[in-house]
């Protein structure tokens, strides 16, 4: 069924996909007015149509995952009800049966559970393991005066600083150079002059013929059919333009002039020897002590100790807990009568806070439970060995 919807979806998209590229082929025929034109919109339809065939692969490809997450769904849908049904089937890890063995007419029963039954008794158990009790006797020692050496002897190496010593030089402060002198300046005198502005060329201008339905004229030769213009080559003569201009009648007369250098005496320091480095060596350092010396070294003894027992009462588990099938009290047989009894001699006890109104309901089974788990009978429901113990 989901792969019917599947296909279905997909066979809806591409039928309207198809009529889409259908109607967008009619709109564009009669959008083409030429043949460039026509070019254009092919082209655009082809890119159109080739992002459309990609958003078609991508919606099927989407379409692909929603069919194999929706049989894994299914799948697990159907795992997980075979799982409850086994469970339905199978009995409570309890090793009852699915009904009360050795049922008798008119009878309630009901799975109860028993708590575990527990006894004092007297066990001996060890105190102290006992063991071998170890015994040290410290060292002796005895105070002594000795040369301690302090500082080993080792080597120092020192930076010597550099040498210098001031010295006279004579430095050029600013190099020999020439000046050029102008003697007499230059002489310059306006002119006009003649420029082209724009050349002689030739221009197309539209036409039209003089009679259109002699195809024999002369001027039917520049005729155009797929256009229907007539298009004339004019001759555009070209343009001038007169302007002043500064010209040099007479170069100006220069004169080079000799700049003698200029020194100057100064005094700087100069290098005479590097810096560097010097070994000293530093003699060892010795020191008078008082040492403590061993004179006798510890000693270990080891001693037997036997193990010590004691008697204590501990609480040892008699049988675990169990479940089993045990008559109760029930709707069916059940008396307004018999609630209140109940709760009258569980109220006596100490277990039962509420008032006697002879329905059972949450305060009146607590008590209940209470009173069962502490005098160790069958907890769960108002079995008739609890009414036995209560004298009901």
């Amino acid at each position: 069924m989901k792969r019917k919807m599947v296909l279905i979806t997909t066979t809806i998209f591409a039928v309207l996909f198809f009529t889409g590229c259908a109607n967008k082929a009619s709109v564009a025929n009669a959008e083409c007015a030429t043949i460039k034109d026509c070019a254009e919109l092919a082209k655009k339809r082809k890119e159109e149509l080739a992002q459309t065939e990609q958003q078609l692969t991508q919606t099927q490809q989407q379409l692909m995952q929603m069919e194999e997450q929706l049989q894994q769904t299914s799948k697990e849908i159907e795992k997980c009800k075979k799982m409850q049904n086994a469970k339905a089937l199978k009995l409570p890890p309890t090793g009852l049966t699915l009904l009360p063995p050795d049922a008798k007419p008119g009878m309630c029963y009901a799975r109860v559970v028993i708590p575990p039954k527990y006894k004092m008794e007297r066990v001996r158990v060890v105190v102290d393991k006992g063991g071998e009790k170890v015994i040290t006797i410290p060292p002796k020692y005895q105070w002594v005066t000795e040369k301690v050496l302090v500082r080993e002897a080792s080597e120092k190496i020192v930076p010597t600083p550099p040498v210098y010593k001031t010295v006279t030089e004579k430095v050029v402060v600013r190099p020999a150079s020439e000046k050029i002198v102008v003697v007499r300046p230059a002489k310059y005198q306006w002119v006009s002059k003649r420029v082209l502005v724009e050349p002689e060329h030739t221009v197309w201008k539209r036409g039209k013929a003089l009679y259109e339905g002699n195809n024999n004229s002369i001027l039917s030769k520049r005729f155009n059919p797929s256009t229907g213009e007539i298009m004339c080559l004019v001759k555009v003569p070209a343009k001038y333009k007169i302007i002043r201009q500064k010209i040099m009648v007479e170069p100006p007369v220069t004169r080079k002039i000799k700049i003698p250098a200029v020194y100057k005496t100064v005094r700087k320091r100069v290098l005479v020897k590097p810096a560097g480095t010097k070994v000293i060596k530093i003699p060892p350092v010795y020191k008078t002590v008082r040492v403590k010396k061993l004179v006798e070294p510890a000693k270990v003894i080891k001693k037997e100790i036997p193990p010590r027992y004691a008697y204590v009462t501990r609480r040892v588990k008699v049988h675990d807990i169990e479940y089993k099938w045990e008559p109760v009290v029930c709707q069916t047989n059940i008396t307004p009568g018999l609630i209140k009894n109940l709760q009258i001699k569980l109220k006596k006890l100490g277990y039962y806070k509420g008032p006697i109104d002879g329905i059972y309901g949450p305060l009146t089974q607590r008590a209940l439970n209470a009173y069962q788990k502490e005098h160790g009978l069958a907890q769960g429901a108002l079995t008739l060995q609890s009414c036995k113990a209560l004298g009901i």
